[in-house]
């Protein structure tokens, strides 16, 4: 047996559990523990690589286009413009034309194969682009440049697809940022390593950057015979070469699920500024910044590269810090905020005329509108981080095992759609007359309003950012023992019930999603009634006082139970006023009694005194003791529905709460 198919044996979890002694400050393992592990390492290596030398050549081509017209002979900011935004849509035409069938390939056959028979094709492709930077043939580096295309459309669904099969779900976030920031990383290696290779070369000597591009593609290829097997998801799939086709019944069939579906046009909406951004910054250094389009230029122009990739390496290595390895998509809106505030900083910041002739660094950092610049371009990448890390996680953490690598493909084709239309659309404003600076300004208006329509068609998005910005701000909030809630399946969750804001602590705690059931007229509260509606909370009144509505609370829950789903009963039946817990009522084992699912007892510690408790007046009438208060949720063992007794769960409860109300 190979060492490959021996380390396959191992589990995502046991790896984890291995890691485990190395932990971060809230107590799970860090992420960056698995660039220690072969499950996850020589994958990372083989990917950076990849995207760096994927770079190395865009942008040594692109430096030829825009300093130093070597390989374009363009006389003209404009035709650099238009030919730098052409190379932009041929590297991303092969996504459109090819994902779909990547996707297939991916589903249908063993992982770490697949990945090698990539590397290698890259070493031929970089071959010809080598020979084409030798004789200075244009088309024929726009070629190469199609074929990097092809090659990274087929990688992609592997690329992101293989991650749930050597990961546990609490490491999917932390594994999606180290992959974002490996990834923006190279970029911005590739970035400098590719550019300062051509503005600096004397005569437009090509022969460093041909050398690092070869040697690349080899150690990239070496790294990937290291990467473990994953098996094949779906090895009977028949593999249509009809694109067309693929790519609308791939399309048709994602769209039938609306959270990744929309979490798929958030990402390619993302990548649609990105690529904006990304494809003015060459003219934006040289000609509205004053840099030139000498040595000064190349230098602005990799500095607004390396802000932006560092940016987002930062806000996805960051993304599981505040999510706390959960899925949290509570940290989209955060980010889309973020693009459009300092999105409209960058155009506020953009100079009306350059700030000089030819432009050096530190004469550029000393300018208002420089530092201002810079300010802007870091925040537009650290927020697109948070934005872009939740999204990739939710694909991987909500398809189906046997379509995620489609579901990537899926992903790949509308990425490539939106950023051809980023090509178009820059070239179209470029031909009307329109600025850079304007440029600028259409991304923020046109971000505004993409993010209200992908918040007004999934709600969800913003429910979750407003219960992170509730358990992010008033509460820093401890968990012990989550792993007791099923992973799958129905369950009933049973809670102490101390304040109005239980439910979104609860639910903003635990991974699964949770239908509450809460007295009526705490669901109708404003501003919570938009979260508790979008959550699908089940309102509940006494069978006196509106028996119809208590009948229906019960019928809900069955019917959720049925689904297997997680159900949350406060069984006090209203908030305690004096901090110590209310008999249970038997609404759990009415419940139970025809739906024998385990009960799991849980508690709340800590909130009693705060804001939303009853302490020391009503609730939202008083101003917050302190911020960042600290609380906890325990949870204990499941417990067998038929070992369920009302007054037993009480003191089970009780006990998991103990002194600290």
């Amino acid at each position: 047996m190979s060492s490959e198919s021996r380390h396959t044996s191992e589990s995502p979890t046991d790896s984890s559990s291995a890691s485990a002694g190395s932990s971060s400050a809230d107590g799970h393992p860090s992420q960056f523990q698995l660039l220690r592990q072969r499950r996850f390492a020589p994958y990372f290596v083989t990917q950076v690589l990849g995207a760096f030398n994927d770079n190395v050549y865009k942008n040594a081509l692109v430096a030829l286009i825009a300093f130093s017209g070597i390989a374009s002979g363009a006389s003209s900011a404009g035709q650099a413009t238009m030919l730098i935004n052409l190379a932009a849509g041929l590297f991303i035409l092969p996504f459109f034309l090819f994902s779909a069938i990547a996707g297939n390939v991916a589903d249908k056959y063993e992982k770490s194969f697949l990945i090698r028979r990539i590397k290698l094709a890259e070493i031929v492709i970089m071959i010809t682009g080598i020979v084409g930077f030798a004789i200075g043939n244009l088309p024929l580096q726009f070629a190469v440049l199609f074929l990097m295309g092809v090659q990274s459309a087929f990688f992609g669904p592997i690329k992101y697809g293989i991650l749930p099969q050597h990961l546990s779900k609490q490491e999917l976030v932390g594994g999606n940022g180290l992959v974002e920031l490996g990834t923006f990383l190279a970029i911005l290696l590739g970035t400098i390593v590719g550019t300062q290779s051509i503005v600096r070369a004397a005569d437009g000597n090509t022969w460093p950057v041909s050398i690092i591009l070869i040697v690349v593609a080899v150690t990239g290829y070496l790294s990937s015979r290291s990467i473990p097997e994953s098996p094949a998801n779906d090895p009977d799939l028949q593999v249509s070469m009809n694109w067309l086709k693929n790519n609308l019944s791939l399309v048709k069939y994602t769209y039938k699920n609306r959270v990744i579906f929309q979490s798929i046009l958030g990402i390619s909406w993302f990548w649609f500024m990105g690529a904006s951004y990304l494809a003015q910054f060459p003219v934006f250094a040289s000609d509205v910044l004053g840099g030139g389009s000498g040595q000064a230029g190349g230098n602005l122009f990799t500095l607004l590269l390396a802000l932006f990739s560092v940016g987002i390496g930062v806000g996805s290595a960051l993304c599981e810090r505040l999510s706390h390895g959960r899925v949290e998509i509570g940290l989209v809106p955060f980010g889309s905020f973020g693009l459009t505030f300092f999105g409209a900083w960058l155009y506020l910041a953009t100079p009306a005329e350059p700030l000089g002739v030819g432009i050096g660094l530190l004469e550029f950092l000393s300018t208002s509108n420089g530092q201002s610049i810079v300010a802007a371009v870091l925040g537009i990448g650290v927020f697109g981080g948070f934005y872009i890390v939740p999204l990739y996680a939710v694909i991987q953490a909500r398809s189906r095992p046997d379509r995620l690598a489609r579901a990537i493909a899926c992903n790949n084709i509308m990425n490539a759609v939106f950023m051809v239309l980023s090509a178009a659309l820059a070239i179209a404003l470029t031909a009307m007359g329109v600025s850079i600076a304007g440029l600028f300004l259409t991304l923020v208006i046109l971000n505004t309003c993409v993010a209200l329509y992908i918040f007004r068609q999934v709600p969800e998005f913003l429910m979750r950012f407003l219960i992170w910005i509730l358990i992010h701000t008033l509460y820093r909030v401890r968990t012990k023992d989550l792993a007791n809630i099923p992973e799958s399946g129905a369950a009933v969750l049973v809670a102490n019930h101390v304040s109005f804001v239980d439910a979104l602590i609860i639910g903003g705690s635990v991974q699964r999603p949770v239908r509450f059931v809460m007295y009526h007229k705490i669901f109708k509260i404003p501003l919570l009634n938009f979260i508790f509606r979008t959550a699908r909370a089940i309102p509940i009144a006494g069978r006196k006082e509106d028996s119809a509505m208590y009948e229906q609370a019960f019928e809900r829950m069955r019917q959720a139970l049925d689904n297997g789903e997680l159900v949350c009963i406060f069984p006090e039946g209203q908030i305690t006023r004096d901090g110590d817990m209310n008999e249970f009522r038997p609404g759990v084992t009415t419940l139970i009694s025809d739906r024998p699912v385990p009960v799991v007892p849980m508690a709340l510690r800590g909130l009693w005194g705060s804001l939303f408790s009853r302490s020391g007046g009503r609730a939202f009438f008083k101003l917050p003791r302190r911020f960042f208060a600290k609380i906890e949720l325990v949870v204990g063992e499941p417990i067998a529905p038929n070992n369920v007794d009302i007054n037993d769960l009480h003191r089970t409860v009780h006990s998991l709460r103990g002194d600290k109300r």
